[in-house]
Formats: structure tokens, C-alpha cells, sequence
């Protein structure tokens, strides 16, 4: 019976589908990785989904984020993902956390998850869910730095200690290594950062650090990349075989 999932399952097989249909994914950060890794992970099929995201969409979320335009500025990102989440896919099972996780966040809504896709930005919050990952045994994968990049075609899936050129994985291998966190895989890209354009009046307010350039192209690419991984680990041997595809 054809339905909004059969072209995939040409690809990945009826027991992929129904192993899909039936999991639980975490993605935490909706915005520009994030955005589409979620996006990704609805299209394929994913059944069961948590959006965790303490943000709103901006005005200047609208050059790379799918769920911002001019309608939905001001809302939780949560909120609209979910509602473009069900739209695609009605019978998903959408839980939204929108929180800010840290280190101290409790995690017991991640009991029972399957897969969890880190697409947060900041280095203490991406070690501590690497942490509570490893503690839970959730399969997990990260992004690393995505802004002040111009080429999509330089992302790469790797293990956080097999990487170079990012200054993001850099800092996660050092501080990994303190955690004896002996292996995490990542999504990474080995472009060096590009010349940025210093103006003041395009700066956004931020106490963190400066705010990172970033394109319509560039993100999306990292955040499919999250969503193939989680898709293909969840499925392993559960696609047809090479000699069941002839």
C-alpha cells in the first residue's frame, strides 16, 4: 500500500520503515542544523520525536532556519516545529521540551530514547548531553561548527579525535579527553573559516562571543548529514542487502 513514506521504503526496506516508525529521537537545538536534521528525520518517518529548544525565531533565523519566515517570528521554535512536524507526518508522536539544557538540566525525558541528535552551540551544554548520553547508552551524534563557512561539500562524518581544521572539535577532543569519553562521532567540516565582513551595525547582541556569519546553504547540508547517520545506524541490518537489491 503506497503511503507518504513509500518512496523511502524502495531505499531502506519495509523493516526499516517499520524500525523507524517505532523510534524515538531526541533533537536538541532547532535552529539552523537542527532545523533540518528534525525536518529530515519527519520525512523519513521517524514515529517518535522530542524537540528540545529555548528559543525563539528571529528575523535573522529567516537566512538558514526552515521554520522561520515572517509568520512565525516571536514563537517558540518548539512550537513551530512541532506544528510543521505534524503537518508532514499527522500520526508522529511530538513532545516539546522548550528548555535551555545545561549541565544541571534533569534528563529522565530522555528514558527510552533511541538516538539523540546534538545540534546545540554551546561547548557545555554539548559535553554535558554527550555525557548523559554515554550514561543512558543513547546512541548520539553532534554537530561541530557550521558559521563563518561558505562550502557545503567540505562536511565530513568522522570521530570527534579523527577531526582537524575545526576550531569547535579541537575544544570538544580536549575536553572529551578529560572526560574519558573515549570516542563520539560528529559531523564536521574541514573548511577553514572565511574572511568576515566587520560592521558593527550587522553585529546581534550577544555576551557569548561574536556572532558567527552564516548562509542558506551551509547549515542545512550538516543537519541532513545528522538526520542520514541517525537514519542509518537506527536501520543497520535491517536494509535490503546489495544482492536483495538485484
Amino acid at each position: 500500500m503506497r503511503n507518504e513514506f513509500s518512496r523511502s521504503q524502495i531505499l531502506l526496506g519495509a523493516s526499516s520503515m517499520e524500525k523507524l516508525k517505532n523510534s524515538r529521537v531526541a533533537v536538541f537545538g532547532l535552529g539552523g542544523v537542527g532545523s533540518f536534521a528534525a525536518e529530515a528525520l519527519v520525512r523519513t518517518g521517524v514515529g517518535h520525536l522530542l524537540f528540545i529548544d529555548n528559543d525563539v525565531v528571529s528575523l535573522t533565523n529567516i537566512n538558514r532556519q526552515i521554520l522561520a519566515d515572517h509568520s512565525t517570528l516571536g514563537r517558540k521554535k518548539v512550537d513551530v516545529m512541532r506544528e510543521r512536524a505534524l503537518r508532514i507526518h499527522p500520526a508522529a508522536d511530538i513532545q516539546t521540551f522548550p528548555l535551555f539544557f545545561l549541565p544541571d538540566t534533569p534528563c529522565d525525558f530522555l528514558d527510552g530514547c533511541d538516538y539523540i541528535i546534538d545540534a546545540i552551540d554551546t561547548v557545555s551544554a554539548k559535553l554535558a548531553l554527550v555525557e548523559v548520553a554515554q550514561r543512558k547508552e543513547i546512541p548520539i551524534i553532534s554537530s561541530m561548527g557550521t558559521g563563518n563557512k561558505l562550502d557545503p561539500s567540505r562536511f565530513e562524518v568522522a570521530d570527534i579525535y579523527e577531526t582537524s581544521v575545526c576550531p569547535l572539535c579541537r575544544v570538544m577532543r580536549r575536553e572529551l579527553k578529560k572526560r574519558r569519553v573515549s570516542s563520539l562521532k560528529v559531523v564536521y567540516s574541514r573548511e577553514e573559516p572565511v574572511p568576515r565582513e566587520e560592521n558593527p551595525d550587522l553585529q546581534e547582541d550577544s555576551p557569548r562571543r561574536q556572532t558567527p556569519g552564516s548562509v542558506a546553504f551551509v547549515p542545512p547540508v550538516a543537519g541532513f548529514l545528522l538526520a542520514a547517520e541517525a537514519v542509518k545506524d537506527l536501520t543497520e541490518g535491517l536494509r535490503p542487502s546489495p544482492q536483495q537489491a538485484r
